[in-house]
């Protein structure tokens, strides 16, 4: 029997400072924040996706065996048009690092913009619809 795989449940961050990037998640990219578990762990949601927000060197919490902040690189879609992601991203304070360019994604072509979170994570979002 071949393994198939359905889709990605949810991603764990690891960070610096909990508080740090649940709240710069919030405000730059929407994501609602929730505690979860008897451990009191804060995940952030999107959409139908989560991500657990780790502080390293966080115990009782299996991980990688390098939990570093800043080691990431993720990629977001939006319907969003690019030139009001830009434009959000500069009111956020956001240096946008490369973009808006035409990048290769999973479905196909997409414009993507580029910038760091608080942990120096590389992060991307991108569109697949054309602007006019």
């Amino acid at each position: 029997m071949a393994l198939t795989l359905e889709r990605l449940d949810h991603v764990v961050i690891n960070c610096r400072d909990a508080e740090v990037t649940a709240s710069w998640y919030q405000r730059v990219l929407g994501m609602s924040r929730e505690v979860f578990g008897p451990d009191k762990r804060t995940c952030l949601k999107f959409g139908n996706q989560k991500f657990n927000v780790r502080p390293t060197g966080a115990a009782n919490w299996a991980t990688a065996d390098a939990d570093q902040p800043g080691s990431l690189d993720l990629c977001f879609v939006t319907t969003t048009p690019m030139r009001e992601v830009v434009a959000h991203l500069q009111a956020c304070g956001v240096t946008i690092l490369k973009g808006p360019v035409p990048q290769t994604g999973a479905i196909g072509t997409l414009t993507s913009v580029y910038f760091h979170d608080p942990d120096k994570n590389l992060l991307e979002i991108g569109s697949y619809q054309r602007e006019a």
